[in-house]
């Protein structure tokens, strides 16, 4: 292992993990949402709750909305929503755009085969972007259900033709300091082909558009047996990977804390992260977090979600790359294995609680949201009008 611990703490504290709004609310499968006292009903009582992981964690200063599902009204509201969060000691982060939950978009948004249709979707996101201009935010993030069912449904060259203009038509719209997030997914809602359903896809259109369009990583969005960190390293080497959607899974998008059903496979990709420098400021690499916690605490949960980033990425700082480097040049396959291996075996909770006290945090946050009472305070405040959720 490195033991340059010093550089180890300065990297964790300086690390920064968004939370999105939407984990704050009530969610669930397609067949059920699960209401849990205490929800926020606001986008305004989302920013409290985020409030509270950061004060505990002291690395999630930032929160992702969702438009329409954070919407605010009045000409000033999401300027006013952003001071709401400064008020709070919180910045908003990413706008995230949804142009797959209106009956018009059953065929797709910006690659539906109906010109009046793709409209509608590609207005959503140049309000999307107006919305950043308003609070700040310098990331767009898109994620499209479009796609087919069956074969012969549609052109697949045209819509990927579509698609192409529409983003160009956003991109163009985008400020100095803005840029383009495009995410993947590989099957669903689109079961024969989904119109980016891949890296390589986002890739490719993000190459097409220029330097302002980066790729989204989604750590669920991926067949099973992918090599999830030869993606983000290639990308890394490309200058094209804008951040990581971060969530777990056992079969496919299971929206789950990160880290829980494969923490090595966390270990790995944050390796490749550390390695390729994605970690420095300026690679400009935003760690996202999108999941959904449809029978566990939120709050909680959230607060864990984080602390396992900063696990892996903890020992994914401490692999020692010059015992790495001389093993893989001497081809001592074995070595090299078990540098990574020393590294990940590691516990690294007593330097995590070292850093967090270093930073004047309880070194527990989850023991420290549980003794500050806010839980029982939101499920008794919090009674009455219409709790936040996306519906099922």
């Amino acid at each position: 292992m490195t033991t340059d611990l010093s550089a180890v703490k300065a990297a964790l504290k300086a690390q920064a993990v968004e939370t999105p709004s939407w984990a704050y609310g009530n969610s669930g499968t397609r067949f059920k949402v699960f209401a849990q006292a205490g929800v926020p009903r606001t986008p305004q009582e989302k920013l409290d709750d985020a409030a509270r992981v950061h004060e505990f964690t002291g690395v999630a200063p930032t929160v992702a909305l969702h438009i329409p599902w954070d919407r605010v009204e009045g000409p000033t509201g999401y300027a006013d929503l952003a001071s709401y969060a400064g008020e709070r000691g919180l910045k908003l982060g990413a706008i995230n755009s949804n142009v797959f939950q209106n009956d018009d978009y059953k065929l797709g948004s910006v690659a539906n085969p109906d010109p009046r249709i793709r409209r509608k979707a590609t207005d959503h996101l140049l309000d999307c972007v107006d919305i950043m201009d308003a609070t700040g935010s310098q990331d767009l993030k898109l994620w499209f259900a479009d796609g087919t069912n069956y074969p012969g449904q549609d052109d697949i060259a045209d819509r990927q033709a579509r698609l192409g203009e529409a983003l160009a038509e956003v991109y163009e719209r985008l400020g100095d300091n803005q840029r383009m997030l495009l995410e993947y997914k590989f099957f669903e809602p689109a079961f024969y082909a989904t119109d980016v359903p891949d890296w390589g896809t986002a890739y490719a259109h993000c190459l097409k558009l220029g330097p302002k369009a980066q790729v989204v990583v989604d750590t669920g969005h991926h067949a099973p047996g992918t090599n999830i960190e030869f993606i983000v390293a290639t990308l890394l080497r490309e200058n094209k990977l804008g951040g990581f959607d971060f969530n777990s899974r056992f079969y496919a998008d299971d929206d789950l804390m990160v880290g829980a059903a494969d923490p090595f496979q966390l270990f790995r990709i944050m390796y490749e992260v550390a390695r390729g420098g994605g970690l420095k400021a300026e690679t400009g690499v935003a760690f996202m977090l999108d999941q959904c916690h449809n029978i566990e605490a939120k709050i909680p949960a959230i607060i864990r979600s984080v602390m396992n980033v900063q696990e892996a990425t903890a020992k994914a700082l401490l692999v020692d790359a010059d015992t790495l480097r001389a093993a893989q040049q001497s081809g001592d396959v074995l070595e090299a294995n078990a540098a990574l291996m020393d590294a990940y075996n590691t516990d690294v909770r007593p330097l995590l609680a070292e850093v967090r006290e270093e930073l004047g945090l309880d070194p527990d946050p989850v023991a420290a949201y549980k003794a500050s009472g806010w839980a029982e305070k939101i499920i008794a405040e919090r009674v009455g009008g219409e709790q936040a959720g996306w519906g099922a």
